[in-house]
């Protein structure tokens, strides 16, 4: 498969050379959501430009948030393995995300995992079930409208079913 050269964005990266498309950074799920992986995170200048106030990480191990910026933050310690126990942390990451954007009307959230493609997404899909009462395929294709690549491991999505 032969691909045309790009110019790339400072907000757009390929994480493995086996992945043909690049995945943002970031993508913007809601006006004031968003879905990342960890180098976005990460990434103070990303963080400023997007306005992002709050950053829920879902992964274990160090998350390196930039300290000037003063977010708040919530670090879920979830491995992204099917057997993982997703569902168990849904109500609190759930709650986590619809009392920042609550509680201020300019608050921002960001989700990220590693890569941004299967625990961040499934709880951005837990929350936009529980905050529009949508079914889980209903979440997750629309998260995939946002975001290429998405693609929560089966035990997540079964777990989703279950929330």
């Amino acid at each position: 498969l032969a691909l045309s050269p790009t110019t790339p964005s400072p907000y757009t990266h390929t994480p493995h050379p086996h992945i043909h498309s690049p995945t943002p950074s970031a993508s913007q799920i809601t006006p004031r959501l968003f879905l990342a992986d960890l180098s976005a995170a990460e990434d103070p200048a990303l963080l400023a430009a997007l306005g992002i106030t709050h950053v829920l990480s879902a992964l274990p191990g160090p998350v390196h948030l930039p300290p000037a910026l003063r977010l708040a933050a919530l670090q879920l310690p979830l491995a992204d393995t099917p057997f993982a126990e997703l569902a168990a942390h849904l109500p609190r990451t759930t709650r986590w995300i619809a009392d920042a954007l609550d509680e201020r009307p300019d608050a921002r959230v960001l989700v990220h995992c590693a890569m941004g493609v299967s625990r961040s997404p499934s709880v951005v899909a837990a929350w936009l079930m529980a905050a529009r009462g949508w079914a889980p395929e209903e979440a997750i294709e629309y998260v995939r409208g946002r975001r290429a690549g998405v693609c929560p491991n089966e035990g997540f999505v079964r777990q989703l079913h279950e929330y």
